[in-house]
């Protein structure tokens, strides 16, 4: 996505069209669009083309471009997983790896980062029935080490709300959940995560269309993401209009829930009661 957009201004910055910078590595405009989003993969021949389209004849300016190239072609971790992910998932798990901050909205369960890892088996095995043990064990281990990222010491900000649905609906027996919501309490104080609940008290809010993820990120040329995932697919939204309309929502729905520390009693409470 970097490589991308870094390609998409200067294109830009020349007045070049993408049907003009597709004719000259001979593709299709929609493979620059593609390219651009950081959708596909690059080759080398094609980004030094471009960049001697655009008139990039620095030959620093040039290596770091090529460099990232090559970066943005090296599959990541999770791509060893692949085999138990559905086909859109890959992809999330590399933007949130990259994000400096992720704020959501969840309604169904608790978000995937913040899960321990009894409580994560209990959600995986729900939703891959039939799948072996294996299989079931591995999606849990991809789950576990996405959480490693938040707990670094340079780990995202992490702001989520967690509808109070998502934490009456049991993953697990009883001592599943009392570990999920001790976990909830404990990690909801580090500095770098904001952990609210939506109480079911509040009635109808702005998180009515369901549960959504906005991912930031640290270098300036990349626009929010918005990821909605469905049964079948997922769809990531970057346009301006539509990120900004989920970040209204979320921003509401900040305002309009407890803070957080009226949200860990509220934890507390349900951790009691379990």
């Amino acid at each position: 996505m970097l490589l991308g957009s870094q390609l998409r201004r200067l294109r830009e910055a020349r007045g070049i069209t993408r049907e003009a910078a597709g004719y000259s590595i001979r593709a299709s405009e929609s493979k620059i669009s593609r390219m651009e989003l950081g959708r596909v993969s690059f080759k080398t021949r094609d980004v030094e083309d471009l960049l001697t389209l655009y008139g990039i004849t620095d030959e620093a300016e040039r290596a770091s471009l090529l460099s990232l190239a090559k970066e943005a072609n090296v599959a990541g971790w999770w791509h060893s997983y692949s085999d138990v992910l559905p086909s859109w998932f890959p992809t999330y798990v590399g933007l949130e790896g990259a994000a400096s901050l992720i704020r959501a909205y969840e309604v169904q369960f608790v978000h995937g980062l913040l899960q321990t890892e009894a409580y994560a088996r209990a959600v995986v095995r729900r939703g891959m029935k039939g799948a072996s043990a294996e299989d079931v064990e591995r999606r849990v281990t991809l789950r576990m080490e996405r959480q490693k990222h938040l707990l670094e010491d340079n780990g995202p900000e992490c702001h989520i709300v967690l509808d109070e649905a998502a934490l009456r609906r049991p993953y697990g027996d009883r001592e599943v959940m009392r570990g999920q919501f001790q976990h909830l309490i404990e990690i909801s104080e580090r500095p770098n995560v904001r952990l609210q609940v939506m109480p079911f008290g509040f009635g109808g809010h702005s998180g009515e269309s369901g549960a959504f993820t906005i991912l930031s990120f640290p270098e300036s040329d990349l626009s929010d993401v918005v990821y909605l995932e469905q049964l079948t697919s997922a769809l990531y939204l970057d346009k301006h209009e539509d990120v900004a309309q989920y970040e209204k929502a979320l921003k509401e729905l900040q305002q309009d829930s407890p803070g957080p520390d009226e949200s860990r009693d509220l934890l507390r409470g349900l951790r009691q009661l379990s």
